[in-house]
């Protein structure tokens, strides 16, 4: 790989590319920026609909214990959705930062790549709000009674309710590592295929890391993981078969050049014997 080009054809010196980096990251810096104004206006009503969304009838308000708790969740939030909506014009100029250095090929491949990890992420993202977080916050009011009510923090929650949205954005990149360590050939797939239990182990040792302290939201993270990890496995066959075909014809081709001399010289044997044959007879008949 090369430094990236510049408008002349001629290679980057090192500072000149360090320069470019660093104009690329204020670009990104500035449109976070940028963001964070409208985003802190639209933190509240975030936070309302996802309350709505995902606590249960028993859990009908939530709780700040402290006078400016509500104010630095507000403005922590404002941060998040400011890098989520300006997502897509980082990775733009980053792209274009790379795009000088990278073959055609590679171009392509990662242009693919990066979007089939974005849309893995987002997928898994909604599949946390829509049907685990209300699940756990469920599973949570269950523990409510006449003499136990639940008193539950908007700190707590949004921590919890940010930690899974991760944890399961992350997780659903589990077809794509699988393909793409079977594609660069990192590991076989029949070798994952035959260590499926000690796969599983360590998805669910993921899953406590990567979730709060409870057994619920591990097995709700860890499931998905495993199916995830299977429907990787899946589709890694084409890139194997792909990867072995070339294989087989190199070597069926090499079969035919070192066979192919071996019958040219049987023949020229042959003919050599037929010809001393036929001068032998001449001689006899003179």
């Amino acid at each position: 790989m090369t430094l990236p080009q510049s408008e002349s054809g001629n290679s980057q010196s090192f500072l000149e590319h360090f320069e470019e980096l660093r104009r690329t990251l204020l670009k990104c810096l500035a449109a976070v920026v940028l963001l964070f104004i409208p985003s802190f206006f639209l933190a509240p009503k975030v936070i309302n609909a996802l309350i709505a969304w995902s606590c249960p009838p028993e859990i009908s308000e939530l709780n700040f214990f402290s006078p400016m708790e509500v104010f630095i969740i507000q403005m922590k939030l404002a941060a998040l959705l400011a890098l989520i909506i300006s997502f897509p014009y980082c990775i733009w100029q980053i792209w274009r930062f790379l795009l000088p250095a990278l073959y055609e090929a590679e171009r392509k491949a990662l242009k693919w790549w990066v979007l089939a990890s974005a849309v893995l992420f987002v997928l898994g993202a909604s599949f946390c709000i829509a049907v685990i977080l209300p699940l756990v916050m469920k599973f949570s009011a269950g523990f409510s009674a006449p003499h136990l009510k639940a008193v539950i923090g908007l700190g707590g929650f949004l921590s919890l309710a940010g930690w899974l949205i991760l944890a399961f954005g992350a997780m659903f990149q589990f077809p794509l590592a699988v393909m793409l360590s079977v594609r660069f050939g990192l590991v076989k797939r029949s070798f994952l295929a035959d260590k499926r239990p000690y796969i599983a182990v360590i998805i669910l040792i993921i899953s406590a890391l990567l979730t709060p302290p409870d057994v619920i939201s591990q097995i709700l993270l860890s499931v998905p993981a495993y199916l995830l990890f299977e429907l990787g496995l899946f589709l890694s066959k084409g890139f194997e078969k792909s990867k072995t075909d070339p294989e087989k014809n190199s070597l069926q081709k090499d079969s035919c050049a070192q066979e192919a001399p071996s019958s040219v010289s049987g023949d020229g044997m042959l003919d050599f014997y037929i010809s001393e044959d036929n001068k032998t007879h001449e001689d006899e008949n003179q």
